[in-house]
């Protein structure tokens, strides 16, 4: 029989693994909450209308991607393939609405049926703030510039370039969309199987193509900024002067769209090329119109998503966990007072693993497997004198310690 292994698309997070991951995880909501973002976590699963509706039933996501299924009862729920779907849905089942300006951070598992490649599996982790009921400018800039720290004290700033571009108001984006129509529809023909079905429904996201025919193509579409009227161009250049003002180095992008219609004014990303093709680690924009398209009030909403495990490809091996200390008891009585030793040590901080069972020798190997600073070796002899054999593995001295004042003598040795 073979080895089980875990499902196409999925893994396993080791300790290492994990280890990066938490440093991701714990820097983002350290750096969110100096801007008073808040925590929020909501379900994995959601009714599948919930992304369904947002996301467009006509888009890849929702017509490839999504695992839908039935449950018990006969509800069609969805694991969630994002997760502003699921912030803006707790927003209005919890009667949210009234207390704006919300800001919410959030990190956690999202699911999406796709072909794995390096950094993109599927299931994945994502950390991501949403900023609902701010239609000022301001409220992009800042959290742009919160991506930007993030980046910063993570120590990969430099190797990520901010992507900017503007997608306009809503009667820009008509007039642009109509342009588009009218050049692709001229050279259909010419279109991947792919862009011709997007044409009809989302024609937009023709322009992310990545196929190298939509992308010659693409190089001589209209420009979007020739659509944009006065109140447009007006909110870019508030977005683009804070950034300025800020010192947050961002380049033009105008072929960086969204293909929904609820997305508005500014849309980015953080783009690195130490990724191969994979390459945003964090992406975001407006979307002025999704609250009121879930059935809520016309509301603002600005945010982003990080992809955890492409930032966990790009920075530095964190900090090892502190070595442990060794227990080691011999016979029977030193067994007992070993587990009230080990917690006395542990309320002070030290890290201790207390072998379970096996002879010295066996247990000063499993010591060394594990990288231990020193080991304390508990026996008979000792216990009668209220002591402990220590032996520091990193100089090889061994000396007999008072078990009262062992705790100082383990914490004097440091890492």
């Amino acid at each position: 029989m073979p080895a089980l292994q875990p499902a196409r698309g999925t893994q396993d997070l080791l300790p290492e693994a994990a280890r990066r991951h938490r440093r991701v995880i714990e820097t983002a909501r350290d750096m969110a909450a100096l801007y008073g973002f808040a925590e929020i976590a909501t379900p994995i699963f959601e009714f599948t209308e919930v992304f369904a509706r947002p996301i467009g039933e006509h888009t890849d996501i929702v017509s490839k991607e999504m695992y839908n299924f039935t449950d018990r009862g006969g509800e069609e729920v969805t694991l969630r393939p994002e997760n502003t779907a699921g912030v803006v849905r707790a927003v209005l089942s919890n009667g949210l609405t009234q207390s704006t300006p919300l800001k919410f951070f959030y990190s956690g598992p999202m699911f999406r049926y796709e072909r794995p490649q390096k950094g993109r599996f599927r299931q994945f982790h994502q950390i991501g703030v949403e900023l609902l009921g701010v239609p000022q400018p301001q409220a992009d800039i800042e959290v742009i510039a919160l991506g930007q720290r993030i980046l910063v004290a993570l120590g990969i700033a430099d190797r990520v370039t901010l992507e900017l571009n503007t997608l306009g108001d809503p009667a820009s984006r008509a007039a642009y969309r109509e342009a588009l129509v009218g050049y692709f529809s001229a050279r259909v023909s010419e279109l991947s199987e792919d862009s011709r079905r997007r044409l009809e429904r989302n024609p937009l996201r023709i322009l992310d193509s990545k196929d190298p025919g939509d992308q010659r193509l693409n190089s001589e579409a209209p420009d979007f900024a020739a659509y944009l009227n006065d109140a447009s161009r007006d909110f870019f250049a508030r977005v683009s002067d804070g950034l300025d003002r800020l010192g947050v180095a961002y380049r033009r992008n105008p072929r960086l769209v969204r293909g929904l219609d609820y997305y508005t004014h500014t849309a980015f990303e953080f783009v690195t090329t130490d990724l191969g093709a994979q390459g945003t680690v964090i992406g975001g924009g407006r979307y002025d119109g999704l609250v009121e398209l879930m059935g809520g009030p016309a509301m603002a909403g600005v945010g982003w998503a990080a992809g955890i495990e492409r930032l966990a490809l790009l920075i530095a091996e964190p900090p090892a966990p502190a070595r442990p200390i060794a227990l080691v008891p011999i016979g029977e009585a030193a067994e007992a007072r070993a587990l009230a030793l080990a917690e006395q040590l542990r309320d002070q901080g030290l890290v201790v693993d207390l072998g379970y069972s096996g002879n010295i020798a066996r247990r000063m190997r499993r010591a060394d497997r594990i990288g231990a600073r020193a080991a304390v070796l508990l026996g008979d002899d000792e216990l009668a004198r209220g002591a402990a054999t220590l032996r520091d593995f990193d100089s090889g001295d061994q000396s007999e310690v008072a078990l009262d004042a062992l705790a100082a003598r383990l914490t004097a040795l440091g890492r």
